[in-house]
């Protein structure tokens, strides 16, 4: 079993920033199920993604904002959350967004939902004896 951490003020700014992007950008209600993710690099700088929802399997909003993050040259990561549009509130990531967060971000911390409410944990916690990859340089 893992420890689940409090949310800090840090962690609670961080969720805002999700609120507020898939909020601003959400395809409402009767929409196409609309994701807003957040995260806080190393250095305190926070970056936003919005999930590309598409019968292909489009990208989640998590993987948006890592990748929003990486483009703007954070490569150390501390936090990250998801937040559903129309008020849906926080969730947890996805599968393929676990093994990615293991692989590229094994220290990053993820808000999650709770039985007793709102808490973080260790991605490596959310999905124990993964397989592990390591990304290589081109």
């Amino acid at each position: 079993m893992f420890t689940v951490q409090p949310l800090t003020d840090h962690d609670r700014e961080l969720i805002e920033l999700a609120r507020q992007t898939v909020d601003a950008n959400t395809d409402g209600a009767d929409g196409v199920h609309t994701m807003g993710a957040a995260v806080r690099g190393i250095d305190g700088r926070m970056y936003a993604g919005i999930n590309l929802y598409h019968f292909t399997g489009g990208p989640c909003a998590e993987l948006v904002a890592l990748g929003r993050a990486r483009a703007e040259g954070a490569r150390e990561l501390t936090t990250i959350v998801a937040v559903g549009n129309e008020n849906r509130g926080i969730f947890g990531p996805c599968g393929r967004d676990r093994q990615i967060l293991i692989d590229y971000h094994p220290g990053i911390r993820v808000i999650l939902p709770t039985e007793d409410g709102p808490g973080s944990v260790l991605a490596t916690d959310l999905l124990p004896g993964a397989y592990r990859w390591t990304p290589t340089p081109d």
